[in-house]
């Protein structure tokens, strides 16, 4: 078995462990740190949405254009007084995009980009994105979202317990709230393909919460009736019993998302690929994290505010006091056994009772 399988099988049985349980304030204030430096990028850069969203123009060059994309963009910076994206396609040609204009503009900016780059007019292929379509998929994309979180919230509650159905969310809300961020941050452009790599992750990080959710309910079955385990140590033995299988989905997962983002997006200069790939890089590491340290302790927080799990922590704590001290009772007769061996027996008259030698020397019978 490899070390990696026999680590799987030992946090499995509970023969070794880590703490994330009891160390949660440490994983919520990290997380409070990561949440509000998103938010912060949110709220300072902003998002930076598609043409899609925004409305523009996409102009499409012929093939085999000897004009380079920084040239290119450059060309229709000057041409539109916007910011554009050139992106170069595979057949050769080059893929101008323009947000914010409208038909009158983009006429004027199709000839002066003609006229730059060497092209007839009707050579170069015009496209027109009205801004009301990209409103409308981002008021579907919006209502989609809300419907899966009621639906996930729902579900939870019925299959399991409405505090781990709060818990999801709260890990759900996280992973959306960091991914934006780093959009946010990154400067990354916001489409369709962004949209979807957020609502994939969704199920990924679901996935990840259900598997744990699923070992604590198993294991906390009648734990009232026992004092041995509070409900956070089960809590934390199920993150541990769970976190090589966790970690292998999720690195699997993140191989071939990592192909797409720093290969095909970085190296090898598909830039729509980047649009996909770092929401679901992100979200993926982001909703792994979440399952481990943020669900599942959030739910052992809320799980133990009720009467019955307050008195089973004491009854818990009592005991193994008492085991402690008992304990310590036992090594202490034990050391003092040890010392009593330890010291040399007296020998001698003085090791004799008194009452032995009394009488010998004197004549038996009557005194005469």
């Amino acid at each position: 078995m490899s070390k990696l399988g026999n680590l799987g099988a030992r946090l499995h049985r509970g023969e070794i462990s880590y703490d994330f349980v009891g160390k949660r304030k440490i994983w919520y204030g990290i997380s409070i740190l990561i949440t509000i430096t998103a938010i912060v990028g949110l709220a300072v850069r902003g998002l930076n949405m598609g043409i899609e969203f925004q409305g523009g123009a996409v102009f499409t060059t012929p093939t085999k254009m000897s004009t380079s994309v920084a040239q290119a963009e450059e060309y229709a910076n000057a041409a539109s007084g916007h910011q554009s994206v050139v992106q170069k396609l595979g057949n050769g040609s080059l893929r101008i995009q323009i947000a914010g204009i409208d038909t009158g503009q983009s006429d004027k900016i199709k000839q002066e980009l003609a006229k730059d780059l060497n092209l007839n007019p009707e050579k170069l292929a015009a496209d027109l994105v009205g801004p009301s379509w990209g409103e409308q998929i981002a008021n579907k994309a919006w209502e989609g979202l809300a419907i899966f979180m009621v639906l996930v919230v729902i579900y939870l509650a019925i299959a399991f317990e409405w505090r781990m159905a709060i818990a999801a969310l709260v890990a759900l809300i996280h992973d959306i709230t960091i991914t934006t961020g780093i959009y946010a941050l990154v400067g990354f452009e916001v489409t369709p393909g962004t949209v979807i790599g957020l609502l994939t992750i969704l199920g990924y990080s679901l996935y990840d919460t259900v598997v744990v959710f699923d070992s604590l309910k198993e294991q906390t079955k009648d734990i009232t009736k026992q004092t041995r385990w509070t409900y956070s140590d089960i809590a934390n033995r199920s993150i541990n019993g769970t976190l090589v299988r966790s970690i292998n989905t999720t690195v699997v997962a993140l191989l071939p998302v990592a192909g797409l983002l720093f290969i095909g997006g970085g190296f090898l200069g598909a830039g729509t690929l980047n649009d996909i790939s770092l929401s679901l890089f992100v979200g993926l590491a982001a909703g792994a994290y979440s399952s481990i340290f943020i669900a599942t302790p959030l739910v052992a927080d809320l799980k133990e505010r009720e009467p019955a799990m307050k008195a089973l922590t004491k009854r818990v704590l009592a005991k193994r006091a008492q085991a402690g001290s008992d304990e310590e009772v036992a090594e202490a007769r034990a050391a003092g056994d040890d010392a009593d061996d330890a010291t040399p027996a007296v020998v001698g008259p003085r090791n004799q009772p008194a009452s032995r030698g009394r009488g010998r020397g004197r004549p038996s019978g009557k005194r005469r």
